[in-house]
């Protein structure tokens, strides 16, 4: 049996790169500087609880899949040193897995990644209405399938390097749909759930501050139950 416990990651700003500082704050002109700060607030505390719960794994034998990973050995280390150095939560986590003996793989394909990276550099420092228009077209237009791809290549991926009795990790955006893909005889565990976080973030772009959005970010800050 295969196994691979799974993490939709939420994004922090240290995952970002050089767009971060553009990003959060083009999301707190959009959401609000409080409801963003507040948002920022939930996210690390999910993070909290997400390094709580790998503290209990055993990662002697355990295989590490990470969003935007496009390779493994001492460039793949050296990304996740990098990133972890900017306080990026999830690269710290991977980190002290890999200090107790965890592997780190290749996960992605690195011209789909360079692909996207160009769409989202182009609507981030569109400078005009008409760029803008025009870089948010074109990303539009793209975005589903390019999505569906990187999803196809990294089901393919562990699919491929996960062997029997094995255990996997995969740290995946929220909005990836990987699960899908992966084959019947994977046994996925849900370190957080996917579609409530997915729910989360649908109430906070809908401005809404009811029972529901406070249930969601009460889920997002609790302990990890699997």
């Amino acid at each position: 049996m295969r196994k691979l416990l799974f993490v939709p990651v939420i994004h922090m700003e240290p995952d970002l790169g050089s767009e971060a500082a553009a990003i959060d704050s083009k999301s707190a002109s959009l959401f609000g500087e409080a409801r963003w700060a507040k948002h920022k607030e939930i996210i690390a505390k999910f993070w909290e609880s997400i390094a709580d719960y790998f503290a209990t794994v055993d990662a002697s034998t355990l295989k590490i899949y990470q969003d935007g990973l496009p390779a493994d050995g001492a460039l793949g280390r050296k990304i996740i040193e990098e990133a972890a150095k900017r306080e990026s939560k999830n690269h710290q986590i991977i980190l002290s897995l890999m200090a107790k003996g965890a592997e780190i793989c290749k996960t992605e394909d690195p011209s789909l990644l360079q692909e996207e990276y160009e769409y989202i550099t182009r609507l981030t420092r569109s400078r005009s209405i008409p760029e803008k228009t025009v870089a948010s077209a074109r990303y539009k237009h793209r975005k589903n399938q390019l999505t569906k791809e990187r999803d196809k290549f990294v089901a393919k991926t562990i699919d491929e390097t996960l062997k029997e009795d094995e255990t996997g990790a995969l740290f995946m955006g929220s909005y990836h749909d990987i699960l899908r893909y992966l084959p019947k005889d994977i046994t996925v565990t849900q370190v957080k759930d996917q579609e409530k976080i997915n729910a989360y973030f649908r109430e906070l772009v809908s401005g809404e501050e009811g029972r529901k959005f406070e249930q969601l970010s009460e889920y997002l800050a609790s302990p990890c139950v699997c």
